[in-house]
């Protein structure tokens, strides 16, 4: 289950970064951060679930430092 939900997150950060650098209009922006810290969080818990559990701790964190960046963007734009 976490594995499709890991896809189909890469494949929308994906089409988003690649919409952004293609049409150079950077409004969509906050969307790819969001997107890309859910994609952060199901990882670091997929990992942790894993003999990996200080690498997915990790990614927890960096993912909730990318919500951060993204509520801030989505606050002042």
């Amino acid at each position: 289950m976490l594995a499709i939900i890991r896809i189909i997150l890469a494949i929308i950060v994906f089409a988003l970064a690649i919409y952004s650098l293609i049409t150079g209009d950077y409004s969509v922006s906050p969307y790819t951060m969001l997107c890309l810290g859910a994609l952060l969080f199901v990882t670091g818990i997929s990992i942790t679930r894993e003999k990996y559990r200080v690498l997915g701790i990790l990614l927890i964190i960096v993912s909730l430092f990318a919500f951060y960046v993204s509520i801030q963007d989505f606050l002042l734009s």
